[in-house]
Order: structure tokens, then sequence, then C-alpha cells
């Protein structure tokens, strides 16, 4: 029986995992058994998914990047190139620490830019943004900006990406889809439509 999903002949594919439909996996890729990647799904060039990494619905993993065992990606999550997650806070080579990975959650939303670093045991809530070349050693809430090493917020983003101003207001819009956003007590959240 055909797959519903598409693997290039040069990836190789650890049985069994679970692959959703119309998923697209590229050139080099190495998927281990024990995985679970959703529909939809975009793996790039070079990319490496561990045993019990999991991937909801459309999640775009673009060239160079290793999923190591503890990652956890909900769907609609976008992890920018040759993007870095760690699973170990204090790795050595001559201590054995296999058993003893922590979990990294990305929720909802989340964009990862390029050679970003994502240290382990954190959770990025829903629509975080994180720039290129960041360090990201903590949590942050739905929606933050986040950029430098380490990682600090500089703002607010909607769902669309762009940024959001609160300045002079409570409620603000994104300029492409007009969703309405309401900061409150620290926290944002989108408005009903």
């Amino acid at each position: 029986m055909e797959p519903s999903y598409f693997v290039h002949p040069s990836a190789i594919i650890d049985f069994p995992c679970t692959i959703g439909a119309g998923t697209r996996i590229w050139h080099f890729t190495h998927i281990s058994a024990g995985c679970e990647i959703g529909e939809n799904c975009n793996l790039g060039q070079n990319v490496y998914v561990a045993p019990r990494v999991k991937l909801g619905r459309n999640v775009k993993v673009q060239n160079n990047v290793s999923l190591y065992e503890g990652v956890i990606c909900e769907e609609d999550v976008f992890l920018g190139p040759s993007c870095v997650f760690t699973n170990i806070l204090i790795p050595r080579s001559a201590v054995v620490r296999k058993g003893q990975y922590i979990e990294t959650i990305l929720k909802k939303g989340v964009s990862i830019g390029a050679n970003a670093t994502i240290v382990c045991g954190i959770t990025l809530s829903p629509f975080v943004m994180v720039g290129a070349g960041a360090v990201v050693t903590k949590s942050f809430p739905a929606y933050a900006l986040v950029v430098g090493n380490p990682a600090k917020q500089i703002g607010w983003v909607s769902e669309f990406g762009h940024r959001l101003d609160f300045t002079n207001n409570a409620v603000t819009s994104c300029p492409e889809s007009g969703q309405e956003y309401r900061l409150v007590a620290g926290e944002v959240i989108r408005l009903p439509s």
C-alpha cells in the first residue's frame, strides 16, 4: 500500500513510527522509531527526529535541525534553519544520563528563528516568536517576542507574526489579519472576532 506521505529516496525511516498524511520528508533526513509526526508536516534537508519526539499537525522543520528526545511541538510550529535543541542540562561525555532527558514543549504556533538555541526544560506558550540566534533559557508567555543571549522579551506579536503596539491602548490589532488583542496584567489575549 502506498504511504499517504512523501519520503525522498535519500531519507531514512526507522519503523515503527507514526507519520501523518500529507507530510513531506526531504533529503538526508533521519526519522527514528518511536517518534510521532502529524499530518501535513514538512521536514527539510538533513533533519534528525529522535525516538519519542512528537510533532503536531502542520509543523515546519527547516534544514539542519536535530530534534532530540524530549522535544514536543504542538500544531503549526515553525523551526527555522539550524536551530538547536538540548535535552540534558549538564552534559558530560563520561557520565551517562540516558533516561534523564528533560522535556521541552513548544505550544501551538510557536516560531523559532534560524540558529536559535532552545535549552531544555522550558515551555514556550502559544505563538511565541524567537528571533534568529537567540539563546532561550526560560519559558515565555503567549505572543511574546524574544531575542538575544540570553533571550529577553522585547514585545508582543500577533498570530500572523506582526508586532503589537500597546503603548497608548490596552487593545490593539494585527495590521494584516485585523485580529484584536488585549494586554491584561502582563498577558496578551486575543479577542473573539
